[in-house]
Parts: structure tokens; sequence; C-alpha cells
């Protein structure tokens, strides 16, 4: 982890998210958000870049972190959960341009389910799916709650996989559990981390990327079986 260094100084509070679980073990929130953010400056080496969600719409930072993913790009990967905020990142005519602009620039994307009903109303996953894959990134993958995950390969073909979910005790963090599992599972199989990596990625098979879907399966698995947002250590997930 690297932490920049006005995360250290109180020139402005520290933003919170406040979450509240219901009966059935969703999560809603309450955000309270400061967002100025400095130059990033990626530590060098850096071979995958992540981002995602209210910090790619909200401004004034989020032009910094376009930056920095276009740094990111041109010596290594990119993924990108847009994993919307209605309450908080403004009109959906406004927010949709930006994600697909992010879109562009990502290799990997992962969304929810819901993501694609605020900003595409009566599109089905695989629809955006493709829409997104039209606009540049290779893998497109989508998570269906309790119905599990549909994904499409750069090679058009599509997959889906149950849900690995037993006794929910809450979601919080179950999607970034899920794109964890995900990144590091493409990583250890070559395909994230460098612009050749990009390239195994952009020629990859259903069958290629299966593992890391299943290794994101189970991390999220692990997650929403614990109460707040639990990251799994490797041997939980194997």
């Amino acid at each position: 982890m690297h932490l920049l260094p006005g995360s250290r100084s109180a020139e402005h509070p520290t933003s919170t998210a406040l979450a509240t679980i219901d009966d059935a073990g969703a999560a809603s929130y309450v955000f309270d958000l400061h967002w100025d953010l400095p130059p990033v400056q990626l530590p060098d080496g850096t071979g995958h870049l992540h981002t995602g969600s209210i910090a790619t719409t909200l401004r004034p930072g989020e032009a910094e972190v376009t930056a920095a993913v276009r740094r990111a790009r041109e010596h290594g990967t990119v993924s990108y959960d847009p994993n919307v905020r209605p309450t908080i990142m403004g009109d959906v005519d406004d927010v949709r341009p930006r994600v697909e602009e992010l879109v562009a620039l990502a290799d990997v994307v992962k969304c929810s389910e819901d993501d694609i009903d605020w900003l595409y109303p009566g599109d089905d996953a695989s629809t955006v799916m493709a829409r997104w894959a039209a606009l540049g990134a290779s893998l497109t993958v989508v998570t269906l709650g309790g119905d599990g995950v549909v994904w499409r390969a750069a090679s058009g073909e599509e997959g889906r996989a149950a849900a690995r979910i037993k006794d929910v005790v809450d979601t919080v963090g179950a999607g970034d559990s899920f794109m964890a599992g995900l990144v590091s599972g493409l990583l250890d199989d070559g395909l994230l981390g460098s612009t050749a990596a990009r390239a195994r990625l952009a020629a990859a098979t259903l069958a290629d990327v299966q593992p890391a879907v299943d290794r994101a399966l189970a991390t999220s698995g692990v997650t929403v079986r614990r109460a707040g947002a639990y990251a799994p250590t490797r041997e939980e997930i194997r």
C-alpha cells in the first residue's frame, strides 16, 4: 500500500462511508467525502493499476485519477470497477460518458447488475458487456448477486458461473473482494501486469480466464460469510 502525502495531514477531514446492514445482510451507505487529489506518482515498476467508483467521478480528484490511469497504461495494465453510487455521483446521463471513458482505458472491467440497471436501464448484461468490449475492454465481468456471475472474453465468448454464497452475514466489501480475487488470479496467470500481458489478455479465451473468475467467486464467498469488509487470505480460498 502506498499512502499519498496528503493522507497524513489534517487539512481535510478523513472521508468516511457509514454502512447500515439490513436483515438480509445487504448494505446501504451514507458518505462524507473530500476528494482533492494531488498528482499521483506511480512507484517505479508498477505493472497494474486498479481504480473505480467515487474516485473516478468526484471532482476535482477524478481528473488526476484519469491522468494516473493514462500513465499506467504506458507500461502496464488497468482494471476498473464503476461501482456506481447514484446518490452522490449526479445525473446518470452525465456519469455514463465518464464511465465509458474509463472503460475505454481499462483492460478489465467488472460491475454489478445494479450498476447496469442504473447506467443502462433496460439493457441486459450481455448487451452492456458487448458495448464495453467495443470500447476496448478485453475482459468484462458482471456480478449477479445470488445468481452468480457472467463474463465476456476478448474472443466474444460468454461464460456463466453460479454463486458460492452460503449463510450471508453482510455484503460489505463483497464487490471489492470479488475484484481482488479476479485481479490477483489474472496476475498469477500472466494476463495482467505488463504490456505483454495486455496482449495475452486480448487473445484470451473463456478457459484462459476461468481460473481467475473462480478465485473471484471464492474470495467474495468468504467475505460475505463474515461481518464487515473482511479480506480473505490466499490460504482461505484454496
